[in-house]
């Protein structure tokens, strides 16, 4: 029986480039396929949020380069934080699964290995 997960990931660029933030999403999403087995048919939405100092950019146009075209996608930008992680993109994806929570793999790339210090030494 299918039900609706999350699958969380994070990615870093280096610069506020458009070119590199779909780049960079483009390297997320694939990993989170990868590593969790998704089909786009199965995925009911992705939610991108992307920090304040990133405006060149929506990461969602990465999703729709994979050919994403039929998932509703959704940007926002995240609250201005002293502590943040900058130049931080970020995807919640809605996921129809047979999988247990347990079982999914959350994907940090990059500098955002940093946001999620519990899964960082989890084989991917």
């Amino acid at each position: 029986m299918n039900i609706l997960r999350g699958v969380r990931g994070a990615t870093t660029v280096i610069n506020n480039d458009r070119q590199e933030i779909s780049v960079r999403v483009i390297e997320l999403l694939n990993e989170i396929v990868k590593e969790n087995g998704l089909e786009k048919e199965d995925i009911a939405a992705a939610i991108f949020s992307s920090t304040p100092d990133l405006n060149a950019g929506f990461p969602a146009v990465g999703a729709r380069m994979l050919g994403w075209n039929e998932v509703p996608l959704f940007g926002t930008q995240e609250v201005e934080c002293p502590d943040a992680l900058p130049r931080c993109i970020r995807v919640l994806i809605l996921w129809n699964t047979d999988r247990n929570q347990n079982q999914i793999k959350h994907i940090y790339l990059h500098h955002a290995v940093a946001l999620r210090q519990d899964i960082a030494d989890q084989p991917v």
